[in-house]
């Protein structure tokens, strides 16, 4: 019987309006993450517009994986990536959001090379 009551105690809903502290979005952890990929993908890589959306998409497809992987229960993320040529002329991105800003947050890294710029930014999002 006592199993039973576990059991159903485990099952109650709990109504976190802020994330456990270890399972919190950290901006410093999901940088590097993002770094690691824009390397990865982009190490090397000329510069061809034609293959700008693929790249694009796989490198906002792996951040989302390695962001799933912290398992950080209870967040939605969001992930830009912007690919450019190189032509030395200057570039501004800005977002604007409405959230929580004890709980919510965003990391974002830059990757360059000879030919190419890339901006990606990932964010995190707490679902209540």
């Amino acid at each position: 019987m006592a199993d039973f009551e576990d059991a159903e105690k485990l099952a109650e809903h709990t109504y976190n309006i802020r994330p456990n502290f270890k399972h919190k979005f950290r901006p410093k952890i999901v940088q590097g993450l993002i770094k690691e990929v824009l390397q990865e993908k982009l190490e090397g890589v000329t510069y061809h517009s034609e293959n700008t959306s693929q790249w694009t998409r796989e490198i906002a497809d792996g951040i989302k994986r390695k962001l799933k992987a912290l398992n950080l229960d209870r967040y939605k993320f969001v992930v830009q990536v912007v690919i450019g040529e190189q032509r030395g002329e200057g570039i501004r991105m800005a977002c604007r959001c409405f959230w929580d800003s004890d709980n919510d947050s965003h990391a974002s890294e830059i990757y360059s090379n000879d030919s190419l710029f890339c901006v990606a930014a990932a964010f995190g999002v707490y679902y209540y």
